[in-house]
């Protein structure tokens, strides 16, 4: 497992936004099975701090990940500064009741972990949300910055992953959660399957098709949806060359193609509110078939970040400031 680093602010990374809507997906489809079982899937206090080694890694970090932000510490016994760091993230973690788990990493007994992560020295503290791997903070922190990092983290897991975090029991006991149920299969995950292979393949076109097929069967589906946004504007940029189609936006503000071309690439190249910030001014000063053209592209846009992102909901805003 090699860590990808995830932008709590800024970049839109293509791959992470199609991984939370896989873990919001998911995880809503734990809960409705839980509820299903009457089960609350409710763990112990003591459950929240976990020693994790290679073996265990992708069990109790990767797949756990998908239900809840996963804080990893990386420690050793020599070191001074992790034992003044790893009480404090293990009382946060309590205090923080199931907005997270804490992940502990003796980096003695799992130098293999240490360099897949790339750790030039510890402590060193890393998250992994829905499969992504992001890095916190390395050596001393205090307290309040501590705690301010964690608050973005809970924050961007319930916003951009739908990640709400465990239900705590005081009265648990450790080690009896039930077994998690095998979760069905969904009626078009083969046709999703086979439009993820060819999307990671460059085979746009061919993704392009497959996520069709699934919305003429399903119009609401919403990994279709967002994977066939995806799907689009890549093939859109493909073989573009970025600093003609920049210059000619530059060169050319009222020519509504150029700006949507380049508000394509700004997308792509992690400029999201440039990008919205493009085509709401071109909304604004045209009319008429260009202004819709300019219009819907941006809805477009829409749909590959997601709805729930806070700039889509500044940029709808401005949009409808634009139109009347």
């Amino acid at each position: 497992m090699q860590p990808r680093n995830m932008s709590m602010s800024g970049v839109v990374d293509l791959a992470a936004v199609k991984a939370a809507q896989e873990a919001k997906a998911k995880a809503e489809q734990a809960r409705a099975e839980a509820a299903r079982r009457g089960d609350t899937g409710a763990v112990s206090p003591a459950e929240l701090v976990l020693d994790v080694d290679e073996a265990g890694f992708e069990r109790d970090v990767l797949q756990r990940s998908t239900e809840v932000p996963v804080v990893i510490d990386f420690w050793a016994e020599w070191c001074e500064p992790c034992k003044q760091l790893s009480p404090v993230l293990e009382r946060l973690a309590v205090e923080y009741n199931g907005r997270f788990l804490l992940a502990k990493v003796d980096v003695d007994a799992n130098q293999m972990l240490m360099q897949q992560f790339g750790i030039q020295g510890i402590p060193a503290v890393f998250a992994v949300v829905a499969g992504q791997a992001l890095p916190l903070f390395q050596g001393a922190a205090g307290e309040q910055q501590i705690r301010e990092t964690l608050d973005q983290l809970v924050q961007v897991a319930e916003q951009r992953f739908g990640l709400t975090g465990l239900t705590v029991d005081p009265d648990a006991v450790p080690g009896e959660r039930p077994a998690d149920a095998e979760v069905p299969a969904g009626p078009y995950d083969a046709m999703l399957e086979a439009a993820v292979r060819a999307l990671d393949s460059g085979d746009l076109g061919g993704a392009v098709t497959a996520y069709k097929n699934v919305l003429s069967e399903d119009p609401g589906n919403p990994e279709a949806k967002l994977g066939l946004a995806q799907a689009e504007l890549l093939r859109r940029v493909q073989g573009l060359d970025a600093q003609k189609v920049r210059q000619e936006a530059a060169e050319k503000p009222g020519d509504v193609a150029a700006q949507i071309a380049a508000a394509d690439l700004d997308l792509v190249g992690g400029h999201v509110e440039d990008a919205f910030g493009r085509l709401t001014d071109t909304v604004r000063r045209t009319a008429g078939e260009d202004r819709n053209s300019a219009r819907l592209r941006l809805l477009e846009l829409f749909e590959v970040v997601g709805a729930e992102d806070p700039r889509v909901t500044g940029a709808r805003r401005a949009l409808a400031r634009a139109l009347f």
